[in-house]
C-alpha cells in the first residue's frame, strides 16, 4: 500500500513562526514535480510539537487539497494521551488524509502491553489505514519486533516506520512481519540498505531537500538494483549527516531556504540553524548536485 521514498515535509514558517500556507502548496507543488511517492503531513519533521490541534489538522487538510490524490498524503496523528491521538486521527480522516501516522507514546514510557492497547484503541475508534512510528531515540519508548507483530492483527495497522537505527532490526522485522506490514525506514542512512534487506522504502528528512534523488535511490533498491541504488545513495551520504547536525528539522529548513522553497521560520524551542555548521550543510548540498542561492 505504502512504498518508496515518502517526505517527512517540514511545515514552511514565517519569521514569526506563523505556518506559511503558500510555501506550503509549493513545497508539495516541487514534491509533486520531482518523483515523491508519498508525503506525511505534521510529523516530527513537520514540528507536531509545536502546532496546536487547528494548525495541525489546517496543514494536512491543506496538504491533501494540493496532492489531489496524486500521491498519498499520510497524516502524523500520534500522541501521548490515547484520547488525543483518537481525536487528531478522527480529524485527520475527515478531511481526507490517506492514513496516519502514530508515533509510540513519549515521555511517560508505556509497556509492551501498554503500546499494544494503544494503537488498538486508536484503530478501534477511527477507520483508516495506520502506520506505526517507532523512534526510541526521541521518544524513550522502544516498541519491541514482538509488540509489532502482535498489531499485524489489527487488520487497519498497515505499516510500520522504524527509527531504531539498527540493521540488524530491519532485518529481525523483515522475517518477522515483512509479509503483513509495509517496513518503512525512518532512518535516510540505512533507508537503501533497509529497502535491499526487505523494506517498502523510507519516510524520508532527506526527501525535503534532494526528492528526485531519494526516489531514484529506492526505486533502484525496490528493483533489486543494488549497484545503482547506493551509488544515487553515495552522493547523498553527506547530506543524511548534516540534516542531523542540529535537531532535525532545524538543517533542513535552513537548507530550504537556501534554496528559495520558503523562508526562515521555526518555533521554539527550536532556533535557528547554528553558523559554525552552515559550510557543512553547503558542501553536502553540492555533492548532491542541488543548486541554492
Amino acid at each position: 500500500m505504502f512504498s518508496g521514498s515518502i517526505v517527512a515535509i517540514v511545515t514552511p514558517m514565517q519569521a514569526d513562526g506563523a505556518v506559511d500556507f503558500g510555501a506550503l502548496d509549493r513545497l508539495v507543488q516541487f514534491h509533486l514535480d520531482n518523483g515523491t511517492d508519498g508525503i506525511v503531513a505534521v510529523g516530527t519533521t513537520g514540528e507536531s510539537a509545536t502546532l496546536d490541534a487547528d494548525e495541525h489538522i489546517e496543514v494536512v487538510r491543506r496538504t491533501v487539497i494540493k496532492a489531489a490524490k496524486r500521491i498519498p498524503v499520510i497524516a502524523g496523528t500520534g500522541g501521548n494521551a490515547t484520547t488525543e491521538a483518537i481525536d487528531l486521527t478522527r480529524r485527520a480522516k475527515e478531511v481526507g488524509a490517506d492514513a496516519c501516522l502514530l508515533v509510540t507514546p513519549y515521555y511517560n514510557k508505556p509497556t509492551q502491553e501498554g503500546l499494544y492497547r494503544h494503537f488498538k484503541a486508536v484503530a478501534d475508534a477511527v477507520q483508516i489505514p495506520l502506520i506505526l512510528y517507532n523512534v526510541p531515540g526521541r521518544t524513550a519508548c522502544d516498541m519491541q519486533p514482538e509488540t509489532v507483530a502482535r498489531l499485524t492483527e489489527v487488520a487497519s495497522i498497515v505499516g510500520l516506520k522504524e527509527a531504531s537505527g539498527s540493521l540488524e532490526r530491519n532485518r529481525k522485522l523483515v522475517s518477522l512481519v515483512g509479509s503483513r506490514l509495509d517496513l518503512l525506514s525512518g532512518d535516510d542512512d540505512i533507508a537503501v540498505e533497509s529497502t535491499l534487506a526487505g523494506f517498502k522504502g523510507v519516510i524520508s528528512v532527506t526527501a525535503n531537500i534532494a526528492p528526485q534523488a531519494m526516489h531514484d535511490a529506492i526505486a533502484a533498491a525496490l528493483a533489486g538494483n543494488t549497484d545503482a541504488a547506493r551509488r544515487i545513495n553515495d552522493t547523498l551520504v553527506p547530506l543524511h549527516k548534516a540534516l542531523f547536525l542540529e535537531s532535525n528539522p532545524i538543517p533542513a529548513k535552513w537548507a530550504l531556504a537556501r534554496m528559495g522553497l520558503m523562508a526562515d521560520g521555526i518555533r521554539l524551542p527550536l532556533t535557528p540553524f547554528a553558523a559554525p555548521f552552515h559550510s557543512q550543510v553547503l558542501d553536502a548540498l553540492r555533492t548532491a548536485g542541488i543548486t541554492f542561492a
